[in-house]
């Protein structure tokens, strides 16, 4: 059976309300953090229209900040250049996910295991690949580009390590996030059809247990369900409200999970913490 895929939606202008770009770098990291916590499998990032001349840039900001901590360390330089953007990288958090492994010793590596690498070189045997030990792999095939990133399986240990090529969804634990960066408008988002159940985040939806039990349902049969959230100065009702809709009509739920909030408002990398545990606890994965 496929595995149930678990999206969340952020808005570009997520980090509009922060000027430096060491503090949108600290945002991102949070962002991300909360993803791997919570075993979330794709983050969208959505035009919201908010200072429209910055959008691009900003959600490239965003997407190379999330891509790059997603990124097992060993990975990093060779798959990212020198870029001024990431000149705070060393403040984003480690995920300590399973395809963020310390095992840095080829002996230690297991016939079964899975592992992110690079291809770095070709031999007649095959292609070299990085996978963060001493020595490169050997993947015996060829068709691969140089500085393709890759999932593998550890087919053969010993001097020589073998591996093969699989799919992110083969891998049983949780495998990571990719990221999206959407040219299209929220409602358009989910016009295309590819979530089977859809939840929005709002400070005046209905309180989440009221509907908890109508969500498990859906959960339950869901295999592709997306969470979105707000901006920091407009929420999910006023972004689809430019779009001439009402967010009800195009989400299954509008929910608060945060129903007692002690501030006037949540900042939206901390509604993706809380909204994400609260679901996590309600329903699991």
């Amino acid at each position: 059976m496929e595995k149930k895929k678990l999206a969340i939606a952020i808005p570009t202008s997520v980090i509009s309300d922060t000027p430096h770009l060491r503090e949108k770098t600290s945002k991102i990291g949070l962002i991300g953090r909360a993803a791997a916590i919570f075993r979330v499998n794709e983050i969208i990032i959505y035009p919201d229209n908010a200072g429209k001349g910055k959008q691009k840039s900003d959600a490239d900001l965003i997407a190379l900040l999330l891509s790059y901590l997603e990124t097992p360390q060993y990975l990093r330089k060779r798959l990212f250049k020198l870029d001024h953007r990431l000149q705070y990288a060393g403040i984003l958090p480690p995920l300590r996910t399973p395809h963020h492994p310390l095992n840095r010793k080829a002996k230690t590596l297991k016939v079964g295991e899975y592992r992110e690498g690079v291809t770095a070189g070709k031999t007649k045997e095959g292609m070299l690949v990085d996978i963060g030990v001493e020595h490169p792999a050997l993947i015996r095939e060829t068709e691969w580009a140089l500085d393709k990133r890759l999932t593998l399986q550890v087919v053969k240990d010993g001097e020589r390590v073998e591996v093969q090529a699989v799919s992110r969804d083969e891998v049983s634990a949780y495998w990571g996030y990719t990221v999206t960066v959407e040219t299209c408008s929220f409602g358009k988002l989910l016009e295309s059809g590819k979530f089977d159940l859809t939840i929005a985040t709002s400070k005046v939806g209905a309180d989440f247990m009221d509907v908890a039990g109508k969500i498990a349902g859906k959960w339950k049969k869901s295999r592709r369900a997306l969470v979105a959230f707000g901006a920091p100065t407009r929420g999910l009702y006023e972004i689809v409200g430019d779009e001439g809709a009402n967010l009800g009509d195009v989400v299954d739920f509008v929910v608060k999970t945060v129903p007692t909030q002690g501030t006037e408002t949540i900042r939206t990398e901390e509604a993706v913490f809380a909204s994400l545990a609260v679901l996590n606890v309600q329903f699991g994965r």
